[in-house]
């Protein structure tokens, strides 16, 4: 657990702000919630913008990351679980507290008010932290489906999985078809940390690890068959002190061109020093 206490006082530091990319390493399905009804078309299309070409919402990226750091810390308990949505079939819960100490909580902010918790009964929050991590959407680097690969693909950008689903008893076969972005494929991310005080020393080593296990599992839907493994490159990693913001002062680049284990070696270096600035 972190330093913060119900004393600690917020105050705008600066910013870190993570540019990089993310590159497929299988096909990745982030779906779109409904069907295609095109004779052929895929049964779970992958959700796309208004030119139609595929991205990954900072909604998904950021739940994913939220949900593996909540396991990999013994978060997801029932005892301290909410539920977000309880629609039949679609229930989402998530870890809330409200410890002062809590990462998971500081990092991606918390909301006052009742919540039904998962173990029954109802918690009415007290404590509203200010989400201190923004996730943007990823958009497609367009660059990055080449000609070649163009050749292979079901649609322009998009490639489409066929699956079985097989009754164990006889042992008949349910056919369902995925669109995906094919292997290869990158998307360029964006996110924003805001360091609010001293304690947020700790928050940018917290948001990498979250990154290196999302790197060792998947993102999107399908992972347990194979999609959705990704890996990120080309990060850099810029700080904006509050005097950029007021003032003018100059930014700092922290780390360019690194990958997430270049990327943390040079978070524990200077992690302090930024928010004693």
């Amino acid at each position: 657990m972190s330093a913060h206490t119900t004393q600690t006082e917020l105050k705008l530091i600066g910013k870190l702000i993570l540019e990089g990319e993310m590159h497929c390493e299988s096909g990745l399905h982030v779906g779109a919630g409904k069907g295609s009804l095109e004779i052929g078309g895929a049964d779970n299309p992958v959700v796309k913008d208004a030119q139609g070409r595929p991205y990954v919402p900072g909604s998904s990226l950021r739940g994913r990351i939220r949900s593996l750091l909540e396991q990999a810390t013994g978060m997801a308990v029932p005892s301290e679980l909410v539920y977000i949505s309880k629609r039949k079939g679609q229930e989402v819960r998530i870890h809330q507290s409200d410890r002062p100490d809590d990462e998971i909580c500081i990092l991606f902010g918390r909301s006052p008010g009742r919540m039904e918790k998962a173990g029954g009964g109802d918690e009415a929050g007290a404590q509203a932290t200010p989400a201190r991590l923004s996730v943007f959407d990823a958009p497609l680097i367009a660059g990055s489906i080449t000609p070649q690969m163009r050749e292979n693909l079901d649609d322009e950008l998009t490639e489409v999985k066929s699956e079985n689903a097989i009754d164990r008893i006889t042992s008949q076969a349910n056919p369902r078809t995925l669109e995906r972005v094919p292997a290869g494929a990158r998307f360029k991310i964006r996110m924003v940390l805001d360091l609010l005080c001293a304690e947020d020393a700790v928050l940018p080593a917290l948001l990498i690890q979250g990154l290196r296990l999302l790197e060792d599992d998947a993102l999107g839907g399908g992972g347990s068959r194979g999609n959705g493994r990704v890996s990120f490159d080309n990060l850099k990693l810029t700080w904006r002190s509050r005097d950029y913001y007021a003032t003018g002062a100059d930014e700092r680049e922290v780390a360019s061109g690194a990958d997430l284990a270049g990327l943390r070696s040079k978070v524990a270096e200077v992690s302090g020093e930024l928010v004693a600035a």
